[in-house]
């Protein structure tokens, strides 16, 4: 999170009042070093030179890797912006942090295919962003989050919590969305059928 966020401009051109940026953790970079190591070992054999050689391309290229996954979470006053994927805040609907086997759960057995996925392994807790845009058949984003607390809060949501009658996971894609893909079955069906 960013101290005086409110000071920086976003997306819009709007007061940012949210940005979060996703770094991979410590332990991922052990990874750099797993990946020099077998550089080294593959071959070596063939001389010294060309195991230290092979151990820092490969070493350099897992650094790039790790750092091109680096991306942030921006929430202005009139966007949301996560990764590349930018939307106005009018066409946000429910927001829910999740974490533990909750946030587990909407990575996998509770995710919708129409979803877009902001993930990274390293980071546990997601949040769920119902979008409430006619014209666009994605029915949430969800994006793994290490505050997301301060994410929700953003964005007028809240936490799940089972025992919370008022947030239903049921309620996770819009009648209106249902309703379009079940018209556009009907219909891929009728042409099969001619």
């Amino acid at each position: 999170m960013t101290e005086n966020a409110d000071t920086r401009i976003g997306p819009g051109g709007s007061p940012i009042v949210y940005q979060e940026t996703l770094r991979p953790t410590w332990p991922m970079w052990l990874i750099v070093l797993i990946a020099a190591g077998i550089g080294w070992l593959t071959l070596a054999p063939f001389g010294t030179g060309w195991g230290i050689g092979s151990g820092v391309v490969l070493a350099l290229v897992t650094v790039l890797i790790l750092l091109s996954s680096t991306t942030d979470i921006t929430v202005s006053t009139t966007h949301v912006q996560v990764g590349r994927a930018t939307i106005a805040r009018e066409h946000v609907g429910t927001v829910t942090g999740y974490r533990g086997d909750d946030a587990f759960e909407q990575r996998g057995p509770n995710l919708h295919g129409l979803a877009f996925l902001h993930l990274r392994s390293w980071i546990k807790s997601v949040v769920r962003i119902q979008i409430e845009d006619r014209q666009d058949r994605t029915p949430y984003w969800l994006t793994s989050t290490s505050h997301p607390e301060a994410l929700t809060e953003a964005l007028g949501g809240s936490m799940f919590t089972p025992e919370d009658p008022e947030v239903k996971d049921d309620e996770d894609i819009p009648q209106w969305l249902i309703d379009a893909e079940r018209e556009q079955l009907e219909a891929e069906q009728r042409q099969q059928e001619q």
